[in-house]
C-alpha cells in the first residue's frame, strides 16, 4: 500500500514537473509569435476551440518538429520528442473538451476533379498552387483581405503533418473562428470532399516550398569606410536617400534617450530614412520586418576612421523563415549597397 501511495505521488510529480516544463519550453519557443495565451500574432491563433477540438497530438507534435517551409513557422530540429510532447500537453492545457478522433473515412478521390474544385473554392484563399495566403498570423500592421491568414497546403511540413481524415474533416465541417467554412453547406459532396483530399494529397509530388536562404545572407551588418569626415560622411548619405525616393526622417546620436542630453556621442550618428509605399508592402508581407524597417545608417567615427554600417536585409529574412521576405530584402540589400557606396565613393 506504501509502495502504491509512493507511486502515485511519484507520477503527480512528474506530471506536474512535464507540465511545467511545457509551459516554460512553450514560452521561450512559441509565444512571441503565437501569443502567451495562443490567441495569434505572427503566428495563427492556438486555442481556437474548435482547432483544438479537431486536430490530433501528432498532428501538433509534427508541425513542431517540421515547421513550414518558407511560411514563417520554423522546424525545431533541436527539440527533443519529450520536449515537443511536453508543448502539446501544455497548448492542451487551454481547453476542457479533449481531441477526439472523427470517425470518418476517406475513400480513393479523382485527383483531376479535386484539382477542379479546388480552383473554385479555395484557391482564392490558398492560393493557386496551395502556396497559402500573403502575410502571417493574425497580426494586423495593414488591412488585409482575410482576418487569419489561409494555411499553405502545398508544404512539405503541412503534408508531413496534416492525415487524410484531419484534411476531409476541416473540409467537411470548415474551422469557427476562421474564414474556413464547411464545404457541405457550400453544396459538395463527400465524394467531392474525397477528390478534394486526393488533389491536396497529390501536392507532396510536387511541394511548392520555397527557398529560404538568401545569397549572402550569413553577413549580419553591411559595412563602408568612408574616405570623407564625419559630418561631409552624414551629408552624403542624406544625399543619396533622397536620391533614391526617400524622405529623411531624422539624424540622432546613436545613444541619444541613453545618456543625459548634452552628452551624446556625436561620433556615432544614425540616419533615419524612409519610403513609406517599400514600409507598407513590408509590414503587409510580415508585421516582424518593423525591427528594421524604416531604414537606418549608421556612421561612426574612431581612431580617425569614417565608418558606415546597416544591418543586412537579407540576414534578416533568412531568420524570419518567410519566403515572401525574400526578394523584397534582397532589393532592400541592393538598395543599402547603393545608398552606401555613393556616400563613400
Amino acid at each position: 500500500m506504501i509502495k502504491l501511495i509512493f507511486t502515485l505521488f511519484a507520477i503527480l510529480a512528474m506530471s506536474s514537473l512535464q507540465a511545467e516544463n511545457g509551459a516554460s519550453l512553450y514560452t521561450k519557443n512559441c509565444a512571441a509569435c503565437h501569443g502567451s495565451q495562443g490567441n495569434g500574432g505572427v503566428g495563427v491563433p492556438l486555442a481556437l476551440p474548435d482547432f483544438q477540438q479537431n486536430v490530433s497530438d501528432d498532428f501538433l507534435a509534427k508541425t513542431i518538429r517540421h515547421g513550414r517551409p518558407g511560411r514563417v513557422m520554423p522546424a525545431f530540429k533541436k527539440l527533443s520528442n519529450e520536449e515537443i510532447n511536453s508543448i502539446v500537453k501544455h497548448l492542451r492545457s487551454w481547453q476542457e473538451t479533449p481531441y477526439l478522433p472523427k470517425k470518418i473515412s476517406v475513400k480513393p478521390g479523382n485527383v483531376q476533379h479535386g484539382k477542379q474544385l479546388f480552383t473554385k473554392y479555395c484557391s482564392s484563399c490558398h492560393g493557386a498552387q496551395g502556396e497559402g495566403g500573403h502575410g502571417t498570423g493574425v497580426t494586423f500592421s495593414r488591412p488585409r483581405d482575410l482576418p487569419i491568414i489561409a494555411p499553405a497546403l502545398n508544404n512539405s511540413g503541412f503534408l508531413a503533418s496534416a492525415s487524410d481524415v484531419m484534411i476531409k474533416s476541416t473540409l467537411m465541417h470548415g474551422r469557427q473562428g476562421t474564414p474556413m467554412t464547411s464545404f457541405l453547406k457550400q453544396g459538395l459532396s463527400e465524394n467531392d470532399i474525397d477528390d478534394l483530399v486526393a488533389y491536396v494529397r497529390a501536392f507532396e509530388k510536387r511541394p511548392y516550398d520555397k527557398q529560404i536562404a538568401l545569397e549572402g545572407s550569413e553577413n549580419t551588418i553591411i559595412r563602408f569606410e568612408s574616405p570623407y569626415d564625419m559630418q561631409t560622411t552624414i551629408n552624403n548619405v542624406k544625399r543619396a536617400a533622397t536620391g533614391k525616393n526617400f524622405r529623411i526622417i531624422r539624424v540622432q546620436s546613436l545613444n541619444q534617450g541613453f545618456v543625459k542630453e548634452s552628452s551624446e556621442n556625436i561620433k556615432q550618428t544614425i540616419i533615419y530614412f524612409c519610403n513609406f509605399q517599400l514600409l507598407n508592402q513590408a509590414l503587409a508581407v510580415d508585421p516582424r520586418a518593423g525591427l528594421f524597417l524604416p531604414c537606418r545608417v549608421t556612421v561612426v567615427e574612431q581612431n580617425g576612421k569614417v565608418e558606415v554600417s546597416a544591418i543586412n536585409p537579407k540576414y534578416m529574412a533568412h531568420i524570419f523563415n518567410n519566403a515572401e521576405l525574400n526578394k523584397l530584402c534582397a532589393d532592400m540589400d541592393a538598395m543599402y549597397q547603393e545608398i552606401i557606396e555613393e556616400s563613400t565613393l
